[in-house]
């Protein structure tokens, strides 16, 4: 035990001690409070202290034990020292110093570095990570022991430590919070696009074809001039060739290739050998997987089928875009 020791030097002591205190307490508050996108992106940048802080996340039972194990050592050192202080320079007013250093301990080591941790936690938890892992590699056999103990009682509250990597999945609901509050950070037109990419998730290939009745295509049985008709009025880039019946589909015309389409039936040629293969898609398809579909593909239409492979409707690459954009021109407006 140290006799009579200085007072400067205890002062000094504890004043690195509340230091240290706060730099704990703060390093808590941004660590957890650090928008995990944000050290992302730092980390990409080759940030080192984003890369840090991002490991150091990934467990968060470890890193809360490691800045309570630190926290406590400080502050209950720094109550030792205070003791010390009281007894050899105040009369052993003990009380009086417990009060003081609790004050200074609740202004100094807790709320104002907490603030400020508040106010940039990206910041803060970057710049404290090298300490922290340092600590935590020191710390570890303490560490593991607690963490066990206090594995313990979660499971008891059937709490799982795995649960906590699920929170930076974010759903659609939560996605669409962002957007609403992302205020001018997105401009409204771009937003509304983004919430309607959003809400495709939600639609499947059937929701948004072109039902069989209304689908326009070429009879091979039909005259010329109905031909030449139906492919200047044609709204897609691609329209479905059939004989005498919609349902009897036996190709796709692409319109680049009308022309000579319209030469060999003037001249009863063969037609079938200019026509693409027909590409089938499920009606319960996801809309999104669909349109993937067609980019890995490189398909732009394709007829939608049920589950017995009966045609029941048309769907294109652009109907698709067309819902995600569909109301863009009325909100813009």
């Amino acid at each position: 035990m140290i006799e009579n020791p200085s007072l400067i030097f205890l002062l000094s002591s504890l004043a690195g001690l509340l230091v240290l205190s706060g730099f704990f307490s703060g390093s808590e508050t941004g660590m957890m409070a650090s928008n995990k996108v944000k050290l992302k992106n730092l980390s990409k940048k080759s940030h080192k202290g984003a890369a840090r802080a991002i490991e150091l996340l990934k467990r968060p039972d470890q890193l809360l034990s490691t800045i309570l194990v630190g926290n406590n050592f400080a502050n209950i050192l720094a109550s030792a020292i205070v003791t010390i202080i009281m007894i050899e320079y105040f009369n052993g007013n003990v009380l009086l110093g417990s009060v003081i250093l609790t004050i200074v301990i609740l202004i100094f080591s807790e709320i104002t570095p907490k603030t400020i941790a508040a106010i940039k936690p990206e910041a803060f938890a970057t710049k404290s990570s090298l300490l922290l892992k340092s600590l935590l590699y020191i710390f570890r056999p303490l560490i593991i022991l607690i963490n066990k103990i206090s594995s313990y009682f979660l499971n008891i509250f059937n709490v799982d430590l795995k649960d906590a990597n699920d929170n930076d999945n974010l759903n659609t609901e939560e996605l669409r919070t962002l957007l609403d509050d992302s205020g001018d950070l997105i401009p409204k037109s771009y937003r509304y696009i983004l919430s309607s990419v959003l809400g495709m998730e939600e639609l499947v290939v059937e929701d948004i074809m072109v039902p069989i009745s209304e689908i326009i295509g070429i009879d091979l049985n039909a005259n010329k001039n109905t031909a030449k008709k139906i492919i200047e009025s044609a709204e897609y880039t691609r329209l479905p060739v059939y004989e005498n019946d919609i349902d009897n589909i036996v190709g796709i015309l692409h319109l680049k290739d009308s022309n000579e389409f319209i030469n060999r039936y003037e001249s009863n040629e063969e037609l079938k050998g200019l026509l693409l293969k027909s590409y089938f898609v499920s009606q319960s398809t996801a809309l999104m997987k669909q349109l993937k579909e067609f980019q890995v593909h490189d398909r732009n239409m394709g007829l939608v089928v049920d589950e017995y492979g009966e045609i029941q409707g048309l769907i294109t690459i652009e109907d698709i875009f067309k819902e995600i954009v569909g109301k863009f021109g009325n909100e813009s407006t």
